[in-house]
């Protein structure tokens, strides 16, 4: 398979996908394009493994979500199995979400913070990237600014942690202090019907960067109103080249190097 692109977060695993998986997954491969599939429980962790080990050209990642922690405790010991598989390239997606809980109390905050602070403790261990969903309140960034301390504060005992910052709607400053702490941002197919993020996507470094789609979330704007799938990281990657004004070429094989080395593809 001729890679071109990676999406560095889809869930192919869900139940959207179950009357054509087989005929999406054979676009990906036709195209070249590797699919990160990422948990956001135990059991689309398992799923997402699954999918990786029946498929070259997916790999998995295995976390509990943030709004999933007040349901589902973190099982420990089933994520490091999982996790010390070598098709199992990060850990996550795991954070913090002050968006989409019907109420965030300090007693949601502290029950987040905490499984988070289990997900840094499991990837430093196993030496594995994270996938972080930080998600703000409306009009806030306090997700971030909550998030970027608890980093700060476990980079000391952890230096090897590293990763990225999903599905990223931070500014300037956020996405700084998240290089500053060996963290990339990654961006979806809401860049190409939204102009909210263009100032910062052509400020920051392109080595800095990830595509990702998030799929079968948030279709780019040519599918709008529909189930998105890993097909639509082109469409990103074209966006974020013709935002900055750069040469589409140059910003998709900076991108698929990005994702690479991130999260250790051959």
């Amino acid at each position: 398979m001729n890679v071109r692109y990676i999406d560095a977060h889809c869930h192919i695993q869900f139940d959207e996908y179950d009357t054509d998986r087989a005929e999406v997954l054979g676009r990906m491969e036709a195209e070249g394009v590797v699919g990160i599939v990422v948990g956001v429980d135990l059991a689309s962790s398992k799923g997402a493994f699954s999918f990786a080990l029946e498929h070259d050209f997916l790999y998995a990642a295995v976390g509990l979500h943030p709004n999933r922690v007040t349901g589902e405790s973190f099982d420990e010991a089933a994520y490091r199995v999982l996790a010390a598989h070598q098709k199992v390239v990060a850990i996550g997606e795991c954070g913090l979400d002050y968006f989409r809980p019907k109420e965030v109390t300090e007693e949601v905050k502290r029950m987040q913070k905490e499984v988070l602070q289990r997900h840094f403790e499991l990837a430093a261990a196993i030496d594995k990237p994270l996938i972080i969903h930080a998600r703000p309140s409306k009009g806030t960034q306090d997700a971030y600014q909550d998030l970027i301390p608890l980093l700060k504060e476990a980079k000391i005992g952890h230096p090897n942690l590293r990763g990225d910052i999903h599905f990223f709607v931070g500014g300037m400053q956020e996405a700084e202090a998240f290089f500053a702490l060996d963290f990339s941002v990654s961006f979806t197919a809401v860049v190409t019907f939204a102009r909210d993020y263009d100032a910062v996507i052509c400020r920051i470094p392109l080595a800095n960067i990830l595509s990702e789609t998030d799929a079968p979330y948030i279709a780019p704007i040519s599918h709008r109103g529909k189930r998105n799938d890993p097909l639509a990281v082109m469409e990103v990657v074209n966006q974020i080249a013709l935002i900055r004004g750069e040469d589409s070429e140059t910003v998709r094989t900076t991108l698929l190097a990005n994702a690479r080395h991130l999260f250790s593809l051959s």
